[in-house]
């Protein structure tokens, strides 16, 4: 009976990972990486004295040797002459140093043999490496992803080849079972009293035939469903969002992680795009601008999704589509949540920092116009009226016309005394009234 195989070894398996004997006023990283550290010391240790043993042995071996040979010699000049004491002495002390030799040897093996049977394994001599191969797949070497991370549009010339080939095969074939239909008539004999009725028939399946092939050849080719990733990144930024603004004012909306993720899914290959990226960034600039503040902010956490799966992407150089379960399911864990909720917040004050300087360049923009306006002379009636409605809504030159004749002239005059002449002369509740409309209509600025 063969004898069974000893799974004892597998028993004492050292982790240096082990959270079992960890004390809890030590920190737990810093425990592993000691024990880890003391245990490579450990072998580096005991592979040194493998080594002298292994050097020590070799040096008794040949010296055995050697005292074995000088035996045999011995021995063959001991039946030649019996006599020689001195002889007697050498052959006794050779003997004796032999056996020192081999006693010194065994215990050396002996040595090497607890260090075998006591050795502790671990994730560094568990396991081998038998075989190591590389595997290049077609077009590996060519760019699949732009600078930003998103993907560029793939490059299908084999497929439309083999749907060529697909499409002209049939073709083929119903054309040459056409001509065989249209052959066979004009080669069959028929009675004469026969030819009349069937000569009208014949025609007639010939022109069925011959169109049914024609009609195969300009079949249009089945169009697919949805849009292709070339269609959508060959998109302008215009035309992609004239065409798709509605898929990423709903991803805007999503609260839901879970939600999120699913509408991912299944309308990555649009969201994932640059032009998506850059409407959410635009969409919470706008949002911060006019005032909603929490919209921005969800605004910004989708965008920051958007923009982390690209950077998995092209870190992990992979498509961005397949990154989007990897990118969630870190999210679970909360590490990797809260890490990613201080980028959101680090790119939420960016974006009200922005919102700030974007509010003063407009406002700047505004007085340079009104300015150049001024000083150009320009009469707002040669203005459209939807260009030159106030801030709140009132159109400048019905209100100026509406104004009393000496608020006017203070207005053409730009006296700002003569105007509060004109306001003390009047009724406050008239006053006010007619500063309000001015301010609306943006002839008279508070600030």
């Amino acid at each position: 009976m063969s004898k069974p195989f000893d799974y004892s070894k597998w028993d004492n398996i050292e982790l240096s990972d082990d959270e079992d004997d960890v004390h809890p006023n030590i920190d737990r990283e810093s425990w592993f990486r000691m024990k880890h550290r003391s245990r490579v010391e450990r072998e580096e240790r005991e592979e040194e004295d493998k080594k002298k043993l292994h050097a020590e042995m070799a040096e008794a071996e040949f010296r055995i040797k050697e005292i074995k040979k000088m035996l045999a010699e011995a021995a063959n000049d001991a039946e030649d002459d019996s006599d020689d004491d001195d002889d007697l002495e050498d052959t006794e002390g050779l003997k004796a140093e032999l056996k020192e030799l081999e006693n010194a040897n065994a215990q050396r093996q002996k040595k090497l043999d607890d260090y075998e049977k006591n050795k502790k394994w671990n994730v560094d001599n568990m396991c081998r490496v038998v075989e190591e191969r590389t595997v290049l797949t077609k077009n590996s070497k060519g760019e699949k992803f732009s600078k930003s991370g998103y993907a560029l549009p793939d490059d299908d010339e084999d497929d439309s080849k083999i749907k060529a080939s697909s499409t002209k095969s049939p073709v083929k074939k119903e054309t040459t079972e056409a001509k065989q239909a249209v052959k066979k008539p004009v080669e069959k004999k028929v009675s004469p009293k026969s030819t009349a009725p069937k000569s009208s028939a014949e025609p007639k399946e010939k022109k069925s035939s011959s169109s049914g092939a024609l009609t195969t050849k300009s079949e249009p080719k089945k169009e697919t469903v949805g849009p292709t990733i070339e269609s959508v990144a060959m998109l302008s930024y215009y035309e992609f969002t004239e065409k798709y603004a509605d898929k990423i004012e709903h991803f805007m909306t999503l609260h839901s992680l879970s939600k999120s993720k699913e509408y991912l899914l299944h309308n990555g290959n649009i969201l994932l795009q640059e032009n998506a990226s850059n409407y959410l960034l635009l969409a919470s600039l706008e949002d911060e601008m006019n005032g909603f503040h929490d919209k921005m902010k969800l605004t910004a956490r989708q965008s920051q999704i958007i923009s982390n799966i690209a950077e998995l992407a092209k870190t992990m150089q992979r498509h961005p589509g397949s990154v989007i379960v990897p990118f969630f399911k870190r999210m679970e864990q909360k590490e990797f949540l809260a890490g990613f909720m201080q980028g959101v917040d680090a790119f939420i004050e960016k974006v009200q920092a922005r919102a700030i300087v974007k509010k003063k360049e407009i406002d700047a923009e505004r007085e340079a116009e009104l300015a150049a306006s001024q000083e150009e002379g320009e009469d707002l009636a040669n203005i459209p009226v939807e260009e030159r409605l106030g801030p709140g809504g009132l159109d400048p030159v019905e209100v100026f016309e509406s104004l009393p004749e000496s608020m006017q002239r203070a207005f053409e005059q730009r006296d700002t005394d003569m105007l509060k002449e004109a306001l003390l002369k009047m009724d406050i509740k008239d006053a006010e009234r007619h500063m309000k409309r001015c301010t609306d209509s943006g002839l008279w600025n508070e600030g």
